[in-house]
């Protein structure tokens, strides 16, 4: 989610940087005066992983990150230098054996690095469509000359089945294969005060937001993140409206329980993954004993009280909540302090 929801913002940076003056920056050679640095192999643990991007223009400005914090300095010094020679460079960085001073180098537990650094010489025009149509694509990136194409349909599925964002030798060239596939959506039925936390952390942490309500007071765009969608519709028309998929998430929360009732009985019509209802624990059972009484109810995907139990006060730390156990849900996870976890927290690239 993270990768999607990053290199969709630095899309978004080349393309502003397109839509500028054509001329390139001062003692420069690359056309937006802009450059890619991009995480292209990750061995032993890293903070971040294959696909971590940060783009650097050349006035220093930088739009994502490839670690903790730490390397993004040397990154941008690296960075302008591609910019004002045109030539693309990798770097390599080693975490040490000792786990807090890799952590210090913004690495991890002994892990080791590869970026590649190339100049942006166009506005990427295909892969920016492709993440504006929501659907999966990939690109390939030659390391030596940072020269790049972008595939989508059969092309990609071909690649994506393989796996994820990965170092590959294609003819003969190393290549760095960049797999992106949308996030999940979370379909959030409210367009309430409360609801707006939830979607604004949620879409802060990559996932792709639909607010559904019958009332249209509640849905005034200005209300919502930019890139949120929103539908008007009751529970009879949802289906139609927001078609979910069996990786989607939806929560019920418009405090209304015939409005609740009516929207989970539409979405136990769909694959959706994860079903979240809002309110006490005795209020979503009346809701389910309603449901029950009409078909079956695969309990399994309800959630609710929706929420991991961490101890809440206010919508804020509600909404925390249930983004937390949207993610353990999403990862296959069971939720514990990271202090019991014995596995490595960020997972291995080897």
């Amino acid at each position: 989610m993270k990768q999607w929801l990053e290199t969709r913002q630095v899309l978004e940076a080349i393309g502003a940087a397109a839509a500028a003056p054509s001329s390139p920056a001062a003692g420069t050679t690359a056309p937006f005066g802009a450059a890619l640095a991009t995480v292209v192999r990750v061995r032993g643990s890293a903070y971040r992983h294959e696909g971590a991007k940060l783009l650097v223009t050349a006035d220093a400005s930088h739009t994502g990150n490839v670690s903790g914090g730490c390397l993004e300095e040397d990154v941008r010094e690296v960075a302008l230098r591609v910019i004002r020679t045109g030539v693309a460079e990798r770097r390599s960085y080693c975490g040490s054996a000792d786990e807090i001073a890799a952590w210090d180098l913004g690495v991890g537990c002994e892990g080791e690095v590869d970026i590649l650094v190339a100049p942006v010489r166009d506005a990427w025009t295909a892969e920016r469509e492709a993440m504006q149509a929501q659907i999966p694509f990939v690109v390939l990136t030659a390391l030596e000359t940072g020269a790049r194409r972008c595939l989508t349909g059969a092309a990609a599925a071909a690649f994506i089945a393989v796996g994820d964002s990965r170092l590959e030798a294609i003819d003969g060239v190393e290549t760095f294969i960049d797999v992106l596939t949308p996030p999940p959506r979370l379909l959030v039925v409210s367009g309430g005060d409360d609801a707006r936390h939830l979607v604004r952390i949620a879409h802060d942490v990559g996932f792709r937001v639909v607010v559904a309500d019958r009332r249209p007071g509640l849905l005034e765009a200005t209300r919502f993140p930019a890139g949120v969608q929103i539908v008007e519709t009751d529970a009879a028309r949802l289906g139609e409206r927001v078609v979910l998929e069996p990786n989607d998430f939806a929560v019920t929360m418009t405090h209304h329980f015939a409005d609740d009732t009516d929207y989970l009985r539409a979405l136990l019509q769909s694959p959706v993954r994860y079903l979240g209802v809002l309110g006490p624990r005795q209020r979503t059972e009346r809701i389910l004993s309603v449901l029950r009484s009409e078909c079956p109810v695969d309990d399994a995907r309800i959630y609710g009280p929706v929420g991991l139990d961490i101890g809440t006060d206010g919508a804020e730390q509600v909404a925390l909540a249930v983004v937390a156990e949207l993610l353990a849900v999403r990862s296959g996870r069971r939720p514990q302090s990271l202090r019991e976890r014995r596995a490595p927290i960020h997972l291995s690239a080897d």
